[in-house]
C-alpha cells in the first residue's frame, strides 16, 4: 500500500531539503550528509512560512519555494548588531571577521552571533539569522507522512 498521508498540522514529516540563495549559492542541506529531516509540524522546528509550504504535500512530492525576505528568516534587525570589548574574546577564539562564536545568554541559552567588524578594541557581533535579509530558494522531497 503506497503511503497518501497529506501533511497538515501534527503531521510528523520526514524530507530532504535544499536551502540556497537566489544566486543558486547553497546555504543548507540535508542531502549533504544523506541525513533527512524529521519534524513535527507546529513544534517549532520551522517557521510558520515554511511549514506552509510543505502543508498538502504527501511522500513522494517535490517542490520548490521561492521566499523572499519576511517570508523566510526576516529582514535584519539594528538592535541585533552589539559592540563588544575585544577583551571579551580569548586566545582560543579570537575575533576574526566572519567568525561564527556561539554565546551563552543569562538563560543558559546559546545563541551565534557573527563578527562583522573588528576595530582597535571593538568588536562588532551580529545576532540576526545570517540568511536574514535574503530571499532564499526551499526545496523540498516529501520522504514520509505520519
Amino acid at each position: 500500500m503506497v503511503d497518501s498521508a497529506i501533511i497538515t498540522d501534527n503531521s510528523e514529516v520526514l524530507l530532504h531539503f535544499d536551502l540556497k540563495l537566489e544566486d543558486g549559492s547553497a546555504a543548507d542541506s540535508t542531502r549533504v550528509h544523506n541525513k533527512p529531516a524529521k519534524l513535527v509540524m507546529g513544534d517549532g522546528s520551522l517557521t510558520p512560512n515554511f511549514e506552509s509550504c510543505l502543508r498538502g504535500l504527501k511522500a513522494g512530492d517535490k517542490k520548490t519555494f521561492t521566499l523572499p525576505p519576511d517570508d523566510a528568516f526576516g529582514m535584519p534587525n539594528p538592535d541585533n548588531i552589539h559592540h563588544m570589548e575585544r577583551s571579551k574574546f580569548n586566545l582560543d577564539a579570537p575575533a576574526e571577521v566572519g567568525m561564527i562564536i556561539g554565546f551563552t545568554q543569562p538563560g543558559g541559552m546559546e545563541i551565534p552571533g557573527i563578527i562583522r567588524a573588528v576595530a582597535g578594541d571593538s568588536v562588532t557581533v551580529d545576532f540576526n539569522h545570517p540568511l536574514a535579509g535574503e530571499t532564499v530558494v526551499f526545496s523540498v522531497e516529501i520522504l514520509k507522512v505520519k
